[in-house]
């Protein structure tokens, strides 16, 4: 049975406070993976145990494909999503008719994803954002980054995406969705996970690799019972 909004929210809020609270910044991000990975791994197979998996794919990801993405994607077209956990936002894709590789740094999260959607089209695969494979590069039409830009420290959000860059083709469109904070909050006094964006962060982030909003980034309250801001921005190469 699929969790509700607000109760995502609240594990979510509560969970990640509990196993990744007050992540230290000059942690290298192979100690930051092994710990998300212990906790795919210590799970054991509940799904319960594991904060931000929502067993169901994101409600921003799958608004901008009902409202815009045939603009800006061809059908059938070859997608990449980057931190895919469990895998939901990669299957609702692949349901879409697009091609899909979906891989997350985390072995554990991997394995369990592939037990979890057997003959769902998805490939899914380990990588490191940091060490893009080449076979993975410039092959993609669409990169979907849900959440994986604020997993981690602040230091690590211009590699994070010039990796996700890596993997777009000439024409290629990435889209990002991340928690949002009042510009009035330092990036500075951030402790997280997850660590929000300011809309203007998160556009200087894509700039630094070479990518240019389509538009304006989202900026809006979701419909959780306690709603949370959100952003959602469709970039391109400029």
């Amino acid at each position: 049975m699929a969790t509700s909004p607000a109760l995502q929210e609240s594990a979510g809020r509560s969970g990640v406070a509990g196993v990744l609270e007050h992540v230290d910044p000059s942690l290298g991000l192979e100690e930051l993976i092994a710990r998300f990975d212990a906790i795919y791994r210590e799970a054991n197979g509940s799904i319960e145990q594991i904060p931000w998996a929502h067993r169901q794919p994101c409600p921003a990801m799958m608004a901008w494909l009902d409202a815009e993405a045939s603009s800006l994607v061809r059908p059938g077209a070859r997608v990449a999503v980057v931190g895919c956990g469990l895998g939901e936002d990669a299957c609702a894709l692949a349901d879409r008719g697009y091609e899909v590789v979906a891989f997350d740094a985390a072995p554990s999260a991997i394995q369990w994803a592939t037990r979890l959607h057997p003959g769902r089209g998805v490939q899914f695969q380990e990588a490191n954002l940091l060490d893009v494979p080449s076979r993975l590069q410039k092959r993609f039409d669409l990169v979907v980054e849900v959440h994986t830009l604020q997993a981690l420290p602040p230091a690590y959000r211009h590699d994070l995406a010039a990796g996700m860059a890596s993997l777009l083709n000439g024409k290629g469109i990435l889209l990002a969705i991340a928690r949002g904070r009042d510009p009035a909050v330092a990036l500075t006094e951030l402790e997280g996970p997850p660590f929000p964006f300011t809309g203007p962060e998160l556009v200087d982030v894509m700039a630094s690799c070479g990518l240019d909003p389509v538009r304006t980034v989202d900026d809006f309250l979701d419909d959780n019972h306690t709603p949370v801001r959100r952003l959602r921005g469709i970039f391109r190469r400029a």
